[in-house]
């Protein structure tokens, strides 16, 4: 399962310079809830909810999105092993809530900072 982070979705709505690879939309995608409002807030930031609004519902519709339950949200309330913000603390927690659940998740970030807090934890990077 790829967990997908806002900045490949955003990239691929967007048609950034960075483009996920095709195959990725064949994959089964999770994410947390926050990703939904993360990209309205930037889509909506951009005045784009016109041009780009059934591209964004379909994208998150194809997505299974885990919500910020208790579990999840106490886990980000602990530490990690650097320092994160605070939305990749709730991520972060979403990902270990799914692998509790006995999901193996693969992260799709072009996001720096998220991506080495995932290998401290172990998460595997999905390749871009």
């Amino acid at each position: 399962m790829i967990y997908l982070d806002s900045s490949v979705a955003l990239a691929h709505l967007l048609a950034e310079d960075r483009v996920p690879p095709q195959r990725l939309w064949g994959e089964p995608l999770t994410s947390s809830r926050l990703l939904e409002y993360e990209v309205w807030t930037r889509i909506h930031g951009r005045r784009l909810a016109g041009s780009h609004g059934e591209s964004v519902r379909a994208l998150i519709g194809r997505v299974a999105l885990v919500e910020l339950a208790p579990p999840v949200l106490s886990r980000a309330l602990e530490p990690f092993a650097r320092p994160v913000r605070t939305l990749d603390a709730l991520h972060l927690a979403s990902m270990e809530f799914l692998r509790t659940q006995g999901q193996a998740v693969e992260l799709a970030t072009y996001d720096e900072r998220l991506a080495q807090a995932a290998r401290d934890l172990k998460v595997p990077l999905y390749k871009l």
